[in-house]
C-alpha cells in the first residue's frame, strides 16, 4: 500500500528539512523513497511516491500539504467561475515524474512500478471544501445544489486524472491505481449519479494503455459493485467488509486488493497472524486477490513487522503440492 515508507526512518532522514510538495516534485527523493520499502521487504511491486495534489499543483492551484493537517487550498473553488482556473494538464507540467518513473523503471528491472493518482472526487474534496473535513459538506453541497457546476469541475478532474496517469505509463509504469479515499461519504445512488460516470472515464482511458487499472476507496462497503462496474480490474477493500462478502458484491471478472487493517499491525504477532490467514483463507472467494493493507501504513508501524509480514503471505499464499 502506498505510503509504506513513512514508518521507517530512511524515510524520515529523505525528507529532513524538505516539504511534501517538495518531495513529492524532486526525481532523486521521489525515486529514493519508493525504493526504500523494497529495500526492506520482499514485496512484489513498488508504489509510486506522489500524492493526490501533485497534479493541481502542476496546473497552478495554491495548495499545500500542511503538516498534521494535510491538503489546504489558498483559494477554494465555490463556484462554475472558479472552475476556470483549472487547465489542463500537460505533460511538460510534470517533467520530474517522467523523469523519475523512468529512473525507477530501470532501477527495479521485472519488479512492476504502480502509478498513482487521486480520484477526481476525492481532489473535489479539497478543491472545494479547501482542506480535510470529516464529512464534505460544502462539497457535497456544490454537488447537490450546483450540478452543472459539479460537472463541469469532476470533467476538468477527470481530464486532470487521466493526462497524470498518462504520464506515468508513457514512462514505464506497470499499473495505475485510482485512490479515491473519500469517496464513502457518498450513498450509492449519488455515487451512481456524480461521480460514477467521471471515475468510468478515467479506467476507459487507460484501458487504452493495456495496463492493469486498481480502484481504492475507504468506507466503501456499499458502494463496491459500483466501484467495480466503474471499470478498473482490480477493486480496492478496506478492512470494513470481509473478502468473500467484497466478491460476492463486487462481481464476476474482478480481482480484489486488500483488506489487513492498518491498526492490527500494532497489535501482537499471534493475532496479526491469525487474522492475515483469514484474510489470505476468505480471499480465495475472489477470482483474483492482491493481499494489502485496507489503507496506508501508519506512522507508527514497526518496519520488522512489516517484513515478517510480508514473508507470512508469501509463505500462506504459495502454491500447494
Amino acid at each position: 500500500m502506498r505510503q509504506a515508507g513513512r514508518s521507517l526512518p530512511e524515510y524520515h532522514k529523505a525528507r529532513a528539512g524538505m516539504t511534501m510538495t517538495a518531495a513529492c516534485s524532486t526525481p532523486d527523493i521521489i525515486t529514493e523513497i519508493t525504493l526504500q520499502p523494497l529495500r526492506r521487504y520482499d514485496v512484489d511491486a513498488a508504489v509510486f511516491f506522489s500524492d493526490i495534489v501533485v497534479p493541481l499543483r502542476a496546473v497552478g492551484v495554491g495548495i499545500e500539504i500542511k503538516p498534521g493537517v494535510g491538503p489546504v487550498v489558498d483559494d477554494p473553488i465555490r463556484d462554475e467561475a472558479a472552475i476556470g482556473r483549472l487547465r489542463d494538464l500537460e505533460p511538460g507540467d510534470v517533467p520530474f515524474v517522467t523523469e523519475a518513473v523512468t529512473s525507477l523503471v530501470g532501477e527495479l528491472g521485472a519488479k512492476p512500478l504502480i502509478g498513482f493518482a487521486g480520484g477526481p472526487f476525492t481532489l473535489a474534496c479539497y478543491l472545494v471544501d479547501g482542506g480535510p473535513s470529516k464529512n464534505f459538506e460544502i462539497t457535497k453541497s456544490l454537488m447537490y445544489g450546483q450540478p452543472r457546476a459539479w460537472d463541469a469541475l469532476m470533467t476538468r478532474l477527470t481530464d486532470i486524472t487521466i493526462s497524470f496517469l498518462r504520464v506515468q505509463v508513457a514512462a514505464g509504469a506497470s499499473a495505475v491505481q485510482l485512490f479515491d479515499s473519500w469517496v464513502g461519504a457518498l450513498s450509492p445512488e449519488d455515487y451512481r449519479r456524480s461521480v460514477l460516470p467521471h471515475s468510468a472515464r478515467v479506467f476507459a482511458a487507460m484501458a487504452e494503455t493495456g495496463v492493469p487499472r486498481i480502484h481504492f476507496g475507504v468506507g466503501t462497503g456499499e458502494l463496491l459493485a459500483l466501484l467495480g462496474e466503474a471499470g478498473a480490474d482490480v477493486v480496492g477493500v478496506d478492512w470494513r467488509v470481509p473478502l468473500d462478502e467484497a466478491a460476492r458484491r463486487v462481481g464476476p471478472g474482478k480481482a480484489l486488493q486488500g483488506n489487513l487493517d492498518p491498526a492490527i499491525l500494532l497489535a501482537p504477532w499471534p493475532v496479526i497472524e491469525q487474522r492475515t490467514r483469514e484474510i489470505l483463507d476468505r480471499g480465495r472467494a475472489a477470482e483474483g486477490h492482491v493481499f494489502n493493507l485496507g489503507h496506508g501504513v501508519m506512522p507508527e508501524t514497526d518496519p520488522d513487522v512489516l517484513a515478517r509480514l510480508t514473508d507470512l503471505v508469501h509463505e500462506a499464499s504459495a502454491p500447494r503440492a
